[in-house]
């Protein structure tokens, strides 16, 4: 699938997982059991965790840790497609 389709099909998906001032690595877990029941998943990065490194590579981190591709990031949500 193109990213233009994962795009189309996280459009209308909601947020499942949410960083807070635990940091990604608080939602790893999480977000790989999601990521098995389904192939995408939005993510959206609260205020308490966007005091360290910008919300791109917060995501681009947070998606290697669980083996997925990072499809987009728009404001402080992102998108991760396994």
């Amino acid at each position: 699938m193109d990213d233009q389709e994962l795009k189309r099909r996280a459009h209308d998906l909601d947020v499942t997982v949410w960083v807070g001032k635990g940091g990604p690595e608080a939602v790893v877990e999480e977000l790989d059991d999601q990521l098995s029941a389904n192939d995408l998943i939005k993510v959206k990065f609260l205020r308490a965790a966007r005091t360290g490194p910008p919300t791109e590579e917060q995501a681009a981190d947070l998606a290697e840790q669980v083996g997925a591709d990072l499809v987009d990031t728009r404001g402080h949500t992102a998108v991760l497609y396994r």
